[in-house]
Formats: C-alpha cells, sequence, structure tokens
C-alpha cells in the first residue's frame, strides 16, 4: 500500500500534471469570458441581424400520450451555431495574441565555410611529404 501511494504521489506532483491542472483551472476561466462575449454581446448582435431566430423551440414528438417521445432537434442546431461562434471567437482571440507576441525570427548567420575533408587530407599529407 506504501508503494501505491508513493507512485501516486510521485505522478501527482510530476511537473507536466501541475502544469495540466493549472491549464484546466485557466481554461475554465476563459471559458467563462468567452461565454460572456458570445452571449452578452455577439448574439444579440446577431440575433438583430437574424431576425432573432430561435430554433430552441424546434421540436418533432414520436408517438401519442405519455410515452410519446420528444426529440428536441431545434435546440441542438442552436446548440452547434453556439458552438460555431464560440469556436470562431477563440480562434481570433488566439490567433491575435499569437500575431502579438510573435517575434520576429532572424535567420542565423552562416557559419563560414570551412575546408573540406579532402582539402585537411591534403594539406596533411603536404606537411608528411615536407618533413
Amino acid at each position: 500500500m506504501a508503494n501505491f501511494i508513493q507512485e501516486f504521489k510521485d505522478f501527482a506532483m510530476r511537473g507536466n500534471v501541475m502544469d495540466m491542472a493549472v491549464g484546466v483551472i485557466i481554461g475554465g476561466a476563459f471559458g467563462k469570458i468567452i461565454s460572456s462575449l458570445v452571449d452578452d454581446v455577439l448574439m444579440p448582435a446577431i440575433g438583430m441581424l437574424t431576425g432573432n431566430v430561435d430554433f430552441t423551440n424546434l421540436v418533432c414528438k414520436i408517438g401519442e400520450g405519455e410515452g410519446a417521445a420528444v426529440l428536441k432537434y431545434g435546440q441542438f442546431i442552436q446548440n452547434v451555431v453556439d458552438f460555431l461562434i464560440v469556436a470562431l471567437c477563440i480562434f481570433c482571440i488566439v490567433k491575435a495574441i499569437n500575431a502579438a507576441t510573435k517575434k520576429k525570427e532572424e535567420p542565423a548567420p552562416e557559419a563560414p565555410a570551412g575546408p573540406t575533408q579532402e582539402e585537411l587530407l591534403a594539406e596533411i599529407r603536404d606537411l608528411l611529404a615536407k618533413k
């Protein structure tokens, strides 16, 4: 049992796990920001452009009475549209952040060309021949 606990402690304290935990926490907070951007800023503007189209009320009833199944395909369509808008927002934000932090990489200067292996061997041969 002590070995199991030690293995778990080693696993949990690894750098990658801690980095991932921080990423999940930051991602959750960032998700709230993006959700607010979509719900409070973009969706009202998109609603004005589309005449406040709301798919959530679209349903298909299968069967009769209490045992009838209700397929809420409108809610699914609305969730897909919301996902696409959120994905587009995240893409644009990440693209802007990458452009702002992108460092222009200058090409490394080329190393001076040294003698080839054949030239070095020829030079060694000539030095040996002089002795």
